[in-house]
């Protein structure tokens, strides 16, 4: 069962806590249990005969047990507690580390708002049933097996209605169990939909309100809502039913009791304290059934969220990781032999055989048409994208056969949609390289031609970030993305479509800080603008996924009529 093998699989460093979990909840179910054979005694030997001291001193007795059992149960529930929540934490740290170590593309198969529920709502599912055992499930099977040896030796007579009452019990459980189980797993689903179209609606509120498409899309939340909400109400009605049919169980199981120990009172067959006892023992019996079958209504819905949690953690990434044996590479030359990669499902690949190399010093510009396979190019260079064939080498070393750490020290990505994150204006420069002083961020930030900005900040470099880069404008965030890819100092600086935000004024500024800065850095861009990489040192030009030119601005004038068009579509003929 996933379940039960996840809870093991996290919950083994902390035996220790369990084990005391065991120990305590033990002690106070011992206690618990001998609270009746001690009223028994109260009633049939002090009561009775109307021995006083008898009862002050058995009832002296039952005040010390029952201050062993709430100390007992309160440190069991304490010890219940850090051992259910800790798992709680290594789950989901090893669920986050699960992602961020899967491709993208695999990431894609199950999409951001599943994962999040995952992590957080699922998680806590499971978390809450390891503690609802620990505080319930471990004195449940004490409680009735020594409650039943208990009830028997005190009136056997009687020890049917035991019998009985939990053998409907358990059907009851069985038959909610059968009806809960579809349900839960419909309504993590649900979950995962109304967070879907939450996240969606947040990301892209300016598109909705350009369009004023508010009351659409607050129709297709309440959509997502109330279907979130009709199976949750089909689950409440399912328990509403639960308590009351347990506790006609126990109503009926107590007259039961009444009548027929009544009976065996009149007939001199049992004492009015034994009486008492058994009572006392079959509604503890009957209570931890019922703590079982509240438990057994959760198990349900946990079993499906181990489920959907086991599915990421258990996940074979489509590409293995390197375990970064390979030399790092001595310079940043960039050779692309032969790759060719399709996305999952397509009909046909997005990159097609393609062959370049950009030497270090030297800008190499990668331009086409929209869809012409740009973007995916960057994607496969930076190891996001593995081809199905062909090869993308560093400094003479494949990129797939280096670490996730030896890649970042080569390679530095500025992407298509900038991302800050929340911190401040330095956290966020030091992204790549920690280490990096005051005076290396504002070098960076002055190639990015961002030091203007920061520096009208009031608190500078120590600026508050918004989560995304949301308080700064679209061409601020594009210039702190490029100072961040600076700072890191790789031998590959991959810039895809990075200056689209920027003017052409402040884009040539730019072009020009790059071209003193990086060196022997191997420079490559994608661009939409022409203007951008006209004075680029070498230009590939991509079409439907293919090489269809490559050389200066000059030489692909005269040679590439898939270049001539895009020149002609941004520039006058003088200008070209």
């Amino acid at each position: 069962m996933t379940l039960l093998r996840l809870a093991l699989r996290y919950i083994r460093p902390y035996w220790g806590a369990v084990t005391a979990v065991v120990v305590l909840q033990l002690i106070a179910t011992i206690a618990a249990l001998y609270l009746p054979t001690l009223n028994a005694s109260i009633i049939d030997k002090g009561v009775v005969k109307g021995d006083t001291d008898f009862i002050w001193a058995t009832g002296g007795m039952m005040l010390m047990v029952c201050f062993v059992q709430v100390a007992a149960a309160i440190t069991a529930t304490y010890f219940g507690a850090r051992a259910s929540m800790s798992l709680g934490r290594d789950v989901r740290r090893s669920f986050y580390r699960k992602v961020d170590s899967l491709p993208a593309l695999d990431l894609a198969r199950w999409g951001m708002p599943t994962l999040i529920t995952r992590n957080t709502n699922d998680v806590q599912q499971v978390q809450m049933l390891v503690l609802m055992t620990l505080n319930f499930m471990v004195s449940t099977p004490i409680m009735c097996i020594a409650g039943i040896i208990l009830a028997v030796q005190v009136d056997a007579g009687l020890s049917w209605l035991i019998w009985v009452s939990v053998a409907v019990l358990f059907v009851v459980v069985g038959v909610l169990v059968w009806i809960l189980l579809p349900m839960f797993r419909e309504m993590q689903d649900r979950i995962d939909g109304v967070n879907g179209v939450i996240r969606e609606q947040i990301v892209g509120i300016r598109v909705i309100r350009a369009f004023v498409r508010e009351r659409f899309e607050t129709t297709r939340y309440d959509d997502a809502n109330a279907a979130l909400t009709r199976i949750s109400v089909k689950v409440g009605n399912v328990f509403v039913l639960m308590f009351p049919v347990i506790m006609l169980i126990l109503n009926v199981a107590t007259v039961a009791v009444l009548w027929f120990g009544g009976h065996r009172v009149d007939a001199g067959e049992i004492q009015i304290g034994a009486l008492t006892a058994f009572l006392q023992y079959l509604l503890q019996i009957l209570v931890a059934v019922m703590m079982g079958v509240f438990m057994a209504m959760m198990i349900p819905r946990a079993m499906v969220c181990a489920e959907r949690i086991d599915e990421v953690l258990g996940a074979t990434p489509s590409t293995g990781a390197a375990v970064g044996t390979s030399p790092v590479p001595a310079d940043g030359r960039v050779e692309v032999e032969s790759v060719t990669f399709g996305y999952p499902g397509a009909e046909k690949p997005v990159l097609n055989g393609v062959t370049f190399t950009a030497e270090p010093g030297r800008v190499t510009a990668i331009v086409g048409s929209t869809g012409s396979g740009k973007s995916t190019l960057v994607s496969v260079i930076a190891d996001l994208f593995t081809p199905q064939s062909g090869q993308v080498r560093v400094g003479g070393v494949a990129v797939d056969s280096l670490s996730r750490e030896q890649l970042s020290g080569v390679l530095g990505l500025v992407p298509q949609k900038p991302y800050l994150f929340s911190g401040t204006v330095a956290t966020n420069l030091r992204f790549g390289r920690p280490t990096a002083t005051d005076d290396e961020l504002w070098d960076a930030l002055r190639v990015a031609q961002a030091d203007d900005f920061v520096r009208a900040k009031e608190h500078g470099l120590d600026e508050r970030i918004a989560q995304g880069g949301t308080n700064v404008s679209g061409g601020q965030r594009q210039r702190l993305c490029i100072a961040r890819a600076l700072v890191a100092r790789p031998k590959v600086l991959l810039f895809d479509d990075s200056f689209s935000a920027l003017d052409v004024a402040t884009d040539a500024r730019l072009r020009e800080a790059l071209a003193e800065s990086t060196g022997d850095a191997t420079v490559i861009v994608v661009a939409q603008r022409v203007s951008t990489i006209r004075e680029a040192d070498q230009i590939i030009v991509l079409d439907d996924g293919r090489v269809v030119g490559r050389g200066t601005h000059d030489e692909l004038l005269e040679s590439s009529e898939t270049y001539r068009e895009i020149v002609e579509s941004q520039l006058s003929l003088e200008v070209a």
